[in-house]
């Protein structure tokens, strides 16, 4: 539990203003293959996700069927391996670890695996308390003819506590990708199929991501008029409309990454490095309107974008890429900023050169914690295995306004209004005291926020009488 305050006596606005560091900085917390047997594994795919205790949680073993595991790591860089794959018999758990994790309502993380299972190795869900018990949930080819899929991209539970999700389909046992949903007790229904209308998409690479309509919104790797990829919207009930066909033009092709809903409620998403097309980044609206932000240069601004965007606390996207060079000078990837109306700033370039301390080829996207950093992986680099491994950083750029520092406070009749840059997930409470140095901190009814969105968030005092003097604060939970 953590707190932000803004002290205001009533003729007096004073507002608390902070960032991680006078410029930005980055910052490495684990080298993989760090531990004996390489037992914290390694090539990490996937973004991190934070827990409701503060702590960071992730996957590795992208595309390797050894090195996979589930972990913990706290905010310092202390790591604790949850999970080794392959530790059920008949690799019951499964291998491949190309997503990462959610974290339930229950408070237990919830994943897939693409590879390994017990029926054909078509992939496995489970769940895993933050302890390291993991359970299966569904082993995927278990229906006829594999109907419920083949290579599960990931989770996002639903409004109706259910989780939805895509299989890739990978070309194997004539599947070409489904959507589905899982309940927390394991039982899956196979929502959608694809690959039986003419011109609609194939093999979706990405999770889903549910809108503030309630459809969830996704995107294909391939098919579509021009077999270049799609985006498309489906109902909870398995209602599938294709909302854009992507053309290999300005608009890219290949989309490979999940999307995010901004908060004007339009949706952001990349397009892949694939031959002399180098990635996009664009929006599209519920309604099928696309918009192309940035086109990559295959140059400085870094080449492949293949993880999910994210909307910090400040409005803007962040993201990575994979590659990139000046001039005959190569990196190992980027941290990039992008304006929802598509100005684009490189913020850092991990280096090939003089080493791989670092890390480079950041595949996957980032998270931003609660302190407002923003934390990642990069699968490859690192001071371990002759920088055959990868790492996790913290990477620290001052925001305008800053997450979690309230940044406004003005009167309304009787009630006080509170601005605050919110963390998505987090929960805000606005408390109060009448003296600073002595008392205990009240909370106030109807001033509390749950599981907020990520964006400013305006909580109101209401009915509270004008005091003479009176702080506040927001007691903040993870």
């Amino acid at each position: 539990m953590k707190r932000t305050a803004l002290f205001a006596l009533m003729s007096l606005l004073l507002v608390c203003w902070g960032s991680n560091a006078s410029g930005q900085t980055l910052t490495s917390l684990w080298q993989f293959g760090g531990l004996s047997n390489d037992a914290d594994g390694g090539n990490p795919g996937a973004a991190l996700i934070q827990g409701r205790d503060g702590n960071f949680y992730g996957t590795s073993g992208w595309t390797n069927e050894v090195h996979c595991t589930v972990f913990r790591i706290t905010p310092q860089g202390t790591l604790t391996t949850l999970w080794n794959f392959g530790s059920l018999s008949n690799n019951a758990d499964g291998t491949s670890l190309q997503s990462g994790l959610i974290q339930g309502r229950d408070g237990d993380f919830y994943g897939t695996a693409m590879r390994g299972g017990t029926n054909r190795f078509c992939g496995t869900a489970y769940k895993i308390t933050s302890a390291g018990t993991l359970t299966p949930l569904w082993q995927f080819g278990s229906l006829s003819n594999a109907a419920d899929g083949v290579g599960p991209n990931g989770l996002v539970q639903g409004n109706d506590g259910n989780f939805y999700g895509t299989t890739a389909g990978l070309g194997e046992l004539g599947s070409h990708g489904t959507v589905f949903r899982l309940t927390p007790q394991g039982s899956l229904t196979t929502l959608y199929s694809f690959g039986n209308v003419a011109g609609e998409g194939v093999d979706p690479y990405a999770s889903l991501v549910q809108g503030s309509d309630g459809n969830f919104y996704g995107t294909t790797l391939g098919g579509g008029q021009f077999n270049r990829g799609t985006v498309f919207m489906i109902t909870p009930s398995g209602t599938l409309t294709t909302l854009w066909q992507f053309t290999g033009g300005t608009d890219g092709e290949y989309p490979i990454s999940a999307l995010v809903e901004g908060r004007d409620g339009d949706f952001y998403g990349t397009t892949q490095h694939v031959g002399n097309n180098v990635g996009t980044i664009f929006k599209i609206t519920s309604a099928g309107t696309l918009t192309t932000l940035w086109q990559f240069t295959s140059g400085a601004d870094g080449v492949g974008s293949d993880g999910a965007l994210v909307q910090g606390s400040d409005g803007n996207f962040y993201g990575t890429t994979a590659l990139g060079h000046i001039g005959a000078s190569y990196f190992g990837g980027t941290v990039f900023q992008i304006t929802p109306a598509g100005t684009l700033t490189t913020l850092w370039r991990f280096p090939y050169i003089p080493n791989f301390t670092n890390g480079v080829n950041p595949y996957a996207g980032l998270v931003q914690g609660s302190d407002g950093a923003f934390y990642g992986t990069t699968f490859s680099g690192g001071t371990n295995g002759g920088g055959a491994y990868g790492t996790i950083f913290r990477f620290c750029v001052p925001l305008n306004p800053p997450a979690n520092q309230i940044s406004s406070l003005s009167p309304a009749n009787s009630d006080i209004v509170v601005g605050v840059p919110s963390v998505a997930g987090e929960t805000y409470q606005l408390q109060y005291r009448a003296d600073l140095a002595a008392g205990d901190w009240s909370n106030i009814p109807d001033a509390c926020v749950s599981n907020s969105p990520g964006a400013l968030l305006t909580v109101t005092n209401f009915g509270g009488a004008l005091a003479p003097q009176r702080f506040y604060r927001f007691d903040i939970t993870p």
